[in-house]
């Protein structure tokens, strides 16, 4: 930038120089037309380029030495276009002759340059059209500025610079991008070494391949020191139209009280900078700025209260809509940035977005393979304000929308970022978060969220959530831990209902793979468990259920509701594994103060069903079980009680199964009885040996009565098993 800088002082120079050389030459020749060969030869001899004066030289003497000169064209370097390097129309440069010949000051008029055409270029081999006219010139330069300095030229005295429809045009064949100024024109008060002079121009831009395109204006009052080495400009202001940052072109201004540029050393001394543009206005207080070698800065930055609608909607960005139409309308910022080769840092950082206050650090790398990194905290933010509106009406949609969302792979292979976020509160989902804290590490498609922490419903969240990306299908992973959460908000949160109390513990350790939320589901796979503590089913009370249904079976009164109605219990756990999305469970054991239950079961996590056969025990605890009679806790307490669970997991039906237990009494008695008769059949038949000793006639006459009488037993047999059944 340094010596793009020089290139240009030097080739404004270089022209005010040939009009002097001229001059000089119209003090010894009375035509210097009919010098422009040889003018043109010793420019060649200098600078290896040709030099075509196609306009005429005139001149006059007195009491000004003021030279005009019509086109002129400086050819290219080697290796590049044919066009000109520079040229103009006409320039013309008048100085009071006596003050330059009796005290060597230089009282210059109106300098003037017209139609002036710069090309700068950048070869696709990197070489580029100005270094040959740059290099060496570093100590020339200096030379020159100290002899100016030191001399009697140091009282150079300008009435007026005037440049009129100027273009610079700088193209880069190794990238493509190409910056025009056009149109410019440039005016200046009188200017004197070390005197402040007034300023003003305007110029149109355009910048390829960003297509961004303007004409702005610049005004303000500069200072040039003795030795050529700094430029002050106070009181400086920049406004204009661009086009190609928003859908439309927008208004863009800057402002500064002063600018000190150090040319010597390349460097911006401490100033204060308004920026405005897309309707924000950013202030900066400049502590360095350098450009020796790479751009380095130091400075505080504000962006006053903006609305990010506004501002996407000027960017023709469609904004998000939100659930709260309020959301996103307040946004500011605040933080000290240094900008060097490697990355823009940004520390203390403050920015308030409506009620969330986030303070912390950001490093974004400038071009290079380091990872974006941050440390940020946030007071409080509700994540739902900024969630997408839900309607009834859409409900299902949504929820096929998520199933069909696609795990953002592409994004997560090309971040490469490290850093915490810390919120001291926030809501997500309905559910409320408290000391919240993650930690994220991506790079190379591996994208891992830990720690992972957080404070909810009275209990804790931890886990480690990884998502590999770096293959053709994601690979999820979850390892994660609740404790002590209690059950009723949770539950109103994640399903909308509010019929469970206690508290729940649990160990999660998944893996799923699918490019979709829902072929994950489907391939989910690992280990679960939990514990239940502590708490009631409400709108279930399986005591009353199960009185009811022996006073339904036995054909009795059914007793009477109680309330509330609920089933309380002091535990219930599990432990089981996930295959392909379904929970299967063998040690299901709920520990009530009246019954315990046992049983195995499956959830299928893809369908949100729950099948469970269990078997409950009521307890000896008389002081628990109201209203019971004696009868009614012997036959519960002497029985095991199936009980089925089934159907969504939102609403599952919970059925104890009576006639079952009953079922099985009947069968009992039966095998009771049958065991009886059958043992008095055969003693009917076949009677004990001391019965039949000592035979007679008798004998012969039961004998011939014997086929009568069995069948008569067997008959009685039947009738008595006909009536228990009956029973």
């Amino acid at each position: 930038m340094n010596r793009l800088f020089k290139v240009l002082t030097l080739a404004i120079a270089g022209i005010v120089l040939l009009v002097v050389l001229s001059a000089a030459a119209i003090l010894l020749f009375v035509d210097p037309n009919n010098y422009r060969d040889e003018i043109a030869a010793k420019v060649e001899a200098a600078t290896g380029r040709s030099l075509t004066i196609e306009g005429d030289l005139s001149v006059s003497l007195f009491p000004w030495l003021a030279v005009e000169m019509g086109e002129t064209r400086l050819g290219n370097a080697d290796g590049f276009d044919d066009e000109a390097f520079a040229s103009f129309d006409s320039a013309r440069l008048s100085v009071r002759l006596l003050p330059l010949l009796l005290r060597r000051e230089i009282a210059v008029g109106t300098a003037s340059l017209e139609s002036l055409r710069l090309n700068l270029e950048v070869s696709s081999a990197g070489s580029n059209n100005w270094e040959d006219l740059a290099s060496g010139d570093d100590s020339a330069a200096a030379t020159t500025a100290n002899d100016a300095a030191g001399s009697g030229l140091a009282g150079l005295d300008i009435a007026s610079v005037e440049i009129s429809d100027a273009e610079i045009r700088y193209r880069d064949r190794q990238s493509g991008a190409e910056y025009t100024l056009d149109d410019v024109d440039l005016r200046t008060g009188r200017i004197a070494l070390g005197e402040a002079f007034d300023v003003r121009g305007e110029f149109d831009f355009d910048a390829k391949p960003d297509d961004i395109s303007g004409k702005l204006s610049i005004s303000g009052v500069a200072t040039v020191a003795s030795d050529f080495a700094r430029i002050v400009l106070d009181e400086l202001v920049v406004d204009g139209e661009v086009s190609g940052l928003a859908k439309d072109s927008t208004d863009i201004g800057l402002a500064a009280a002063s600018l000190q540029v150090d040319l010597e050393n390349s460097r911006l001394a401490p100033t204060s900078l308004v920026l405005t543009a897309l309707g924000l206005t950013v202030d900066a207080e400049v502590r360095a700025l350098s450009w020796a070698s790479d751009l380095t800065a130091d400075a505080g930055i504000k962006v006053a209260q903006f609305s990010l609608p506004e501002l996407l909607d000027l960017l023709d960005i469609e904004a998000p809509e939100t659930a709260d139409p309020n959301a996103l309308q307040r946004l500011s910022f605040s933080s000290d940035a240094v900008l060097d080769a490697s990355a823009l840092t940004l520390s203390k950082m403050n920015m308030q977005l409506d009620d969330t206050t986030v303070t912390g650090e950001l490093a974004l790398p400038m071009g290079n393979d380091a990872p974006i990194r941050f440390d940020l905290n946030a007071d409080r933010m509700d994540v739902d304000r900024y969630m997408a509106p839900a309607s009834e009406e859409d409900a299902d949609a949504a929820s096929a929308t998520a199933d069909d969302f696609e795990i953002p792979v592409e994004m997560i292979r090309s971040l490469n970022a490290r850093g915490n976020l810390r919120l001291a509160e926030a809501t997500l989902s309905g559910m409320r978060f408290t000391n919240m804290q993650l930690g994220l590490n991506v790079s190379g498609g591996k994208l891992q969220l830990n720690p992972l922490s957080a404070e909810l419903f009275d209990g804790t969240y931890s886990g480690d959530v990884r998502i590999d990306a770096s293959g053709e299908t994601p690979l999820l992973s979850l390892n994660e831990q609740l404790t002590g959460v209690s059950l009723t908000p949770l539950a109103q949160a994640m399903f909308e209902r509010d019929n469970i109390t206690g508290s729940i513990d649990g160990r999660f350790a998944l893996t799923a793979r699918g490019k979709t939320l829902s072929a994950m589901r489907q391939n989910l796979n690992g280990s679960m468990s939990f514990e239940l503590a502590d708490g009631a089913w409400q709108g279930v009370d399986m005591w009353q259920q199960l009185r009811t249904a022996r006073a339904l079976y036995k054909r009795e009164e059914p007793p009477p509701a109680k309330t509330p109605v609920q089933t309380e219990f002091s535990s219930v756990k599990a432990t089981g594994t996930v295959t392909d999305g379904v929970f299967s469970n063998n040690d299901l054991l709920a520990e009530m103060p009246f019954l315990q239950l046992t049983g195995n079961g499956v959830v299928n996590l893809v369908a949100g069903e729950i099948d469970y056969a269990l078997q409950a025990r009521v307890l000896e605890r008389p002081e628990f079980v109201r209203g019971a009679s004696d009868a009614e806790l012997s036959e519960f307490t002497e029985a095991l009680i199936p009980v089925r669970v089934r159907g969504p997991l939102t609403d599952p039906s919970v059925r104890p199964d009576i006639e079952a237990m009953f079922r099985k009494e009947v069968e009992d008695s039966l095998k009771e009885k049958g065991d009886e008769l059958r043992q008095r059949l055969l003693d009917r038949i076949a009677p004990p040996a001391d019965a039949s000793a000592g035979e007679s006639a008798e004998d012969t006459e039961a004998e011939s009565t014997e086929p009568a009488e069995e069948k008569s037993a067997e008959d009685q047999l039947k009738d008595r098993l006909k009536k228990l059944l009956e029973r």
